[in-house]
């Protein structure tokens, strides 16, 4: 099953200047608990963002470039990726064009909501529909040294809206109910 994980301003500003806009010790924290021990899916510009390799993690990246390291498995084609985990987890780590192509296919996304704005930002969260999820605060959070503060919300994809495959593909659905 894909899911999705990101932190966002206000505005769904993600990162600036390649980077995090905004390094809370806890998100980062929540980012490695939910994401161990999984494999981890993010395009080229992403993946180059990374201090280093991410311990107990498979690295995949989307691209249609390859990547000189024999840890990183490169993937060309998105329904690959969609049909290899349609029964095992994997979370989508960005960036933005990688959650753009992946969103419609995640049944659950995991958004650190955080009480900031950046004017500066340069790359965004990808608008998504939040009436097809129901929204489930994880926890409240503040950050003492950038005083903001943040919340660690999951948007799981309600149960009329599914994702289902057909041959190779996956086509979204939405269930009709008939009334009698």
């Amino acid at each position: 099953m894909l899911n999705i994980i990101a932190s966002v301003g206000k505005n769904n500003e993600l990162g600036k200047n390649g980077d995090l806009i905004w390094h809370i010790r806890e998100d980062l924290i929540f980012f490695r608990n939910m994401t161990i021990k999984h494999d981890i899916i993010m395009g080229r510009k992403t993946f180059e963002s990374l201090p280093r390799l991410l311990d107990k993690r498979n690295h995949i990246v989307l691209t249609k470039g390859n990547i000189d390291n024999k840890d990183v498995e490169t993937v060309q084609d998105i329904k690959i990726l969609i049909t290899r985990y349609k029964d095992k987890d994997a979370f989508i780590i960005g960036g933005s064009s990688i959650y753009q192509q992946f969103l419609e296919y995640t049944l659950n996304i995991y958004l650190t909501e955080i009480d900031s704005i950046c004017t500066e930002a340069d790359t965004f969260f990808p608008e998504f529909n939040k009436e097809n999820y129901k929204r489930k605060v994880l926890r409240f959070g503040y950050d003492d040294k950038l005083k903001i503060g943040y919340s660690h919300v999951l948007y799981k994809k309600k149960k009329g809206f599914k994702n289902k495959i057909v041959g190779d593909r996956y086509v979204k659905t939405k269930r009709i109910s008939y009334m009698r």
